[in-house]
């Protein structure tokens, strides 16, 4: 197993457990609250939510690119599926939206953990970085590790804490 991989894998287990932890201690009225700086006026219950339904996609995204295929996805294309996400998964319970949290990003760590350093270092043109030939450590760095770090800060800021 790649130690990189493993490194990678582990930061996206820490920044999963760091967001649920947050929103297991959240009272009913926080978990509704929007999210300032999230397209929609997502709640925080459904950012939580979409963290999780994302990381199956963002580790998808990582294997096209270290399989040295382009992924021509775009941003109009993402913001159009999280307003989807928004509207359909509304009323989400916080039960429903951390089991998913646990349950995808244990298994987006584990299909991190299968990538090889070559895989890791493979570029190709990617569309949410604009056509840039980037890597898939690139990719993975940027989209299913960040991602939770990210909205646990903007959540953080929601609730003034």
């Amino acid at each position: 197993m790649s130690k990189r991989a493993e490194a990678l894998a582990s930061r996206i287990e820490e920044g999963a457990a760091g967001l649920a932890s947050f929103a297991e201690g959240l009272s009913d009225a926080d978990w509704q609250k929007p999210v300032r700086g999230v397209r929609d006026g997502r709640s925080i219950g459904v950012v939580v939510h979409h963290v999780a339904t994302v990381y199956p996609i963002e580790v998808q995204l990582a294997q096209g690119i270290g399989a040295g295929q382009a992924v021509d996805v775009t941003w109009e294309v993402v913001n159009s599926l999280n307003g989807q996400h928004a509207t359909e998964f509304s009323g989400t319970s916080r039960m429903a939206a951390l089991d998913l949290l646990r349950r995808n990003s244990k298994a987006a760590a584990d299909a991190v953990r299968a990538f090889t350093d070559e895989q890791l270092d493979t570029a190709a043109p990617f569309g949410l970085a604009y056509g840039a030939p980037v890597t898939a450590q690139f990719v993975i760095e940027d989209h299913a590790l960040r991602h939770s770090w990210h909205h646990l800060a903007r959540i953080r800021e929601a609730v003034g804490k």
